[in-house]
């Protein structure tokens, strides 16, 4: 005899109360002067009766490895669901709080160290969040369907590169189907339309999209769950006009009516099976060029900028290189720690990274740690159906997983970059190891 499957879901406010630093531009006082759009942490809980798991998107940049690990405790201790069942992600907005302390903007005289403050009320918050989805579950369906996110990005370098438009969309209704519990998207896109000129607080076009949803295709009570698949190399650099929050909204309602497109064509099931598998690896470090080498790089990044400033390039290239200068200067910052063996604090918050798959019937949620290229993702996806993978889960890795290509060309995301590009692949075989056994 089938399981029945049981289901609920909760959104609370994970918004500062005070000015916050906002994460993700260096060299930019960036102080919030008050709040867009609410962040929010989206819980969803959901049980065959045999197995439980819960998955928590959160609107920030980061959720760290250790504030991720003090929330699966909380949340265990109060619902006996196992830490390995808990997914806890970030959407990565670039308009939040700094939650992490990168050791790659250690020189940066602006950005400021996390203020713990703040971290611990954002942990209460998502421990709420996922408690409430747990007390709030009741007999459900539940069905998928894909979407097709063109417009709201391309390949960050090189717009005809890899990408995965791909938007697999879990629609959760009560068992009836007169009522949805929560809409869960993965979307493979930086959030990053809003850039150093905005103060404002705020979740970016995925806000917008969750907006547009609640508005026109499930209530506002439904929580919308926003995870951020492997955005590495993704960007909306390249099809925005300006960064505006009015151009976060055409973003954002793109994707949310992609989504409102595939709904009527989801076939639901009240009887799918939830399993969860989980792996540690210890992944292998990057080797860093010496000082003199770190420094003639940066020199070299900086005259570029300043070339393609003076000589009127297109706005995309210019942010290209400015890129390429902050990760210039983040690898002489790693090259200098490296130098004066400082690194191993940067490898206790990142390692070991942790895969975690959470399978709901046919469809399964591969949890990667940190920000990984998509063309790994790709690999997985092309080895296994109904696969998706969720990137920023349960912790961040000090910077970008890139390819042997990336690597070698040496652009931002690979001077960013605190592990070596052997990840990936170490990462999709593991991932793989796991698929298989469920």
């Amino acid at each position: 005899m089938d399981n029945k499957l049981f289901a609920g879901a909760a959104q609370v406010d994970i918004s500062p109360k005070d000015s916050q630093f906002l994460f993700g531009y260096p060299h930019i006082e960036r102080y919030s002067t008050g709040i867009n759009d609410p962040l929010l942490s989206s819980a969803l809980y959901l049980s065959d009766e045999r197995t439980a798991a819960i998955m928590v998107a959160n609107d920030i940049v980061f959720v760290g490895k250790k504030s991720a690990q003090r929330i699966r405790e909380r949340i265990t201790a109060q619902t006996g669901i196992l830490a390995g069942h808990i997914m806890i992600s970030a959407t990565h907005t670039h308009s939040g709080p700094i939650t992490v302390d990168y050791i790659s903007n250690e020189a940066d005289p602006i950005v400021p160290k996390t203020d713990q403050k703040y971290v611990a009320f954002m942990e209460d918050r998502i421990v709420e969040a996922a408690i409430a989805a747990y007390k709030n579950a009741q007999p459900a369906r539940v069905g998928l369907a894909c979407a097709d996110s063109t417009g709201i990005g391309t390949n960050r370098r090189d717009p005809k590169g890899p990408a995965d438009m791909q938007v697999p969309v879990l629609l959760v209704q009560n068992a009836a189907g007169t009522n949805s519990i929560a809409c869960m998207l993965v979307c493979s896109m930086h959030p990053t339309v809003l850039h150093e000129d905005s103060k404002l607080v705020s979740g970016d076009f995925p806000a917008y999209s969750r907006m547009y949803l609640q508005k026109h295709c499930v209530d506002a009570k439904c929580a919308v769950l926003h995870h951020t698949g492997p955005a590495g190399n993704q960007s909306p650099r390249h099809v925005t006009k300006a960064n505006t929050f009015a151009e976060a909204q055409r973003l954002g309602e793109i994707l949310g009516k992609a989504v409102e497109k595939v709904l009527p064509t989801i076939q639901f099931t009240t009887s799918a099976t939830i399993q969860c598998k989980q792996a540690l690896l210890d992944l292998p470090k990057r080797t860093f060029p010496d000082v003199p080498t770190a420094q003639k790089k940066l020199d070299k990044a900086i005259a570029q900028l300043e070339y393609l400033r003076t000589s009127g390039a297109p706005r995309q290239e210019v942010r290209t290189a400015e890129c390429d200068w902050f990760g210039a200067e983040e690898t002489l910052t790693m090259a200098k720690a490296a130098a004066e063996g400082r690194l191993s604090q940067a490898y206790e918050l990142a390692l070991p990274a942790e895969i975690q798959i959470v399978k709901i019937g046919p469809w399964a949620f591969v949890g990667w740690q940190g920000e990984c290229f998509v063309d790994y993702a790709l690999a997985l996806k092309k080895l296994f159906a109904n696969t998706f993978v969720i990137s920023c889960a349960n912790g961040e890795l000090q910077g970008y997983i890139v390819t042997e290509e990336a690597s070698n060309e040496g652009g931002y995301e690979a001077s960013n970059a605190l592990l070596s590009y052997k990840s990936g692949d170490i990462m999709v075989h593991n991932s793989t190891q796991l698929l298989r056994t469920m």
